[in-house]
């Protein structure tokens, strides 16, 4: 374990002493190397941030003495004239940062940028090129549209202004203020028709109304025609109506006549039916006489009945009465014999009683007897027992110290084996220890590189933040200089769709004028046309 702890900690220590490569090459500038250089002026002196110099004393005329207070201490600072080696160098700051510039190791990210940076300007430059090739075609256009033109061009020319103009003309139709103007023309338009057929139409009323007295003259005609034939035909009615009249009388009289010719008849028969009913009522006296009479008969009948049947109820009672003591006399002659049987049951089970103790008592004396003997025969085989208990106790406690010898040896022997395991486990514990020492020291090594990377790479970020900013701005500044190109020419564009509507407008309502519209009507369209412009 120790071996193994101790290959470990060498192995550790010659990884952190191998070099690390900062580049894939290694070169040196030969100006480093260079021949000493005479001090032209003298060295600046620069502190931190609260560093000041104060006071400065020359004490002879070989140094300079510089006294520097910080926020800690204050202390002089002696700065010689001359380079007390004779061998230094000074360099100047443009060959410095040549050679710093060459010394840095580019890593991924900024060679990324660099990259980006060069496509990025190869586009500005292709972009340059293509603006230019631009401006030569138009150049060439411009050239080849001043020559002179054969006529076929020219027709082509021409077609194609024509079409141009329609397109514009069919994209101008399409605008609001065009659209307004067409509703407002065909308004006019029908409004003038819509008058025109009202004149039409009152025209056709006046004719219509003069038809109309026409056929009522007619028919007033026709009517009078009528009321006279109507006249005709009542007074054909009323001869009728009299005739009729004269045979209604007829038959009410003849009516009459014989209405009283049934009313005697209808006497006679009432007549008749109340003789029949007096003698109905005589024979209904009789016959309710008849039944008075049986109703008495049978009454007294009835009577003689309940007579016989009280009678019946007395002799019955007396029966019952005969009956009941009888059986008084049958209960009492019962419960003596039964109070006589239960005094013979009484003496038996006495006797049966004095039989079952004198049993009992036999039986108690052969128990006492059996529970001795039983007794007896517990006291021995529990002798017996406490023997056998006995016997096993003493090979028990025998058998127990042999284990308990047994117990203390392998205990010893335990123990001894514990402590050489203790021993050799503290050994392995201390080179873990001292591993694990090594590996947090180098963590902590590495951890604080990563720190300074980490530092670095922010910085750079926040460079390239900043550089991003910048280029932001720019584009924006280059931005909001497009938008106000964009204003101005969509205020010259409204201009001349102002002008262009205008035109048009004026075009449509000379069109307006030239079909023979009334001067009232395109007037109207007119101020209209103008309020909506407005």
């Amino acid at each position: 374990m120790r071996l193994a702890s101790s290959s470990t900690s060498s192995r550790s220590s010659s990884d952190t002493r191998r070099y690390r490569m900062r580049a894939p090459t290694s070169q040196v500038d030969e100006t480093l190397f260079g021949s000493p250089k005479p001090i032209s002026s003298q060295l600046d002196i620069r502190g931190n941030s609260a560093s000041k110099a104060k006071n400065p004393s020359q004490k002879n005329q070989g140094e300079t003495v510089v006294q520097i207070v910080t926020k800690d201490l204050i202390r002089n600072l002696r700065i010689p004239f001359k380079d007390p080696s004779g061998e230094s160098i000074i360099l100047p700051s443009a060959e410095f940062e040549r050679i710093t510039s060459t010394s840095r190791v580019v890593t991924k990210e900024q060679r990324e940028a660099l990259r980006e940076a060069y496509h990025r300007k190869k586009e500005e430059e292709i972009n340059a090129a293509e603006e230019r090739k631009r401006q030569i075609y138009e150049a060439d256009l411009s050239r080849k549209e001043n020559q002179a033109l054969t006529e076929l061009e020219r027709e082509a020319r021409d077609r194609a202004q024509r079409l141009v103009e329609r397109a514009n003309a069919l994209r101008m139709e399409q605008e609001d203020e065009i659209k307004k103007l067409n509703n407002l023309i065909m308004g006019a338009q029908c409004q003038a028709t819509r008058d025109t057929q009202i004149q039409e139409k009152k025209q056709i009323q006046a004719e219509l109304s003069e038809e109309e007295k026409r056929l009522d003259t007619m028919m007033e005609v026709e009517r009078r025609k009528a009321l006279e034939t109507v006249e005709q035909i009542d007074e054909l009615r009323k001869q009728q109506r009299i005739g009729g009249m004269q045979k209604i009388y007829d038959q009410i009289r003849q009516h009459l006549e014989e209405k009283q010719v049934q009313e005697v008849m209808k006497e006679m028969e009432r007549q008749q039916i109340r003789e029949n009913q007096e003698k109905m009522n005589l024979e209904d006296l009789k016959a309710l006489e008849k039944k008075r009479d049986e109703q008495q008969r049978l009454l007294e009948e009835i009577k003689c009945i309940n007579r016989e049947t009280l009678r019946a109820k007395e002799q019955r009672r007396e029966e019952e009465k005969l009956a009941d003591m009888r059986d008084l006399e049958y209960i009492r002659k019962k419960m003596e014999r039964e109070a006589e049987y239960e005094a013979e049951q009484r003496r038996i089970k006495k006797e049966k009683e004095l039989e079952i103790a004198r049993m009992r008592a036999r039986q108690e004396k052969e128990k006492d007897y059996r529970a001795e003997q039983d007794e007896l025969r517990a006291r021995r085989n529990q002798e017996i027992a406490d023997r056998e208990w006995r016997r096993k106790q003493k090979e028990l406690g025998e058998k127990k110290a042999k284990e308990e010898a047994m117990l203390r040896a392998a205990r010893l022997e335990q123990v001894h084996g514990k402590e050489h395991f203790l021993s050799i486990e503290a050994g392995r514990e201390k080179a873990e220890f001292e591993r694990l020492l090594k590996v947090q020291q180098e963590a902590i090594i590495k951890l604080k590189e990563e720190e300074e990377r980490q530092r670095q790479k922010a910085h750079r970020h926040a460079e390239v933040i900043r550089n991003q900013v910048k280029e932001r701005e720019l584009s924006a500044v280059a931005k909001r200089r497009e938008i106000f190109k964009e204003a101005d020419r969509l205020i010259e564009d409204a201009r001349q769709r102002r002008a262009r509507l205008d035109e048009i407008r004026e075009k449509k309502l000379k069109e307006l004028k030239a079909t023979g519209l009334s001067e009232q009507y395109c007037s109207e369209v007119e101020r209209k046309a103008r309020a909506c412009v407005l």
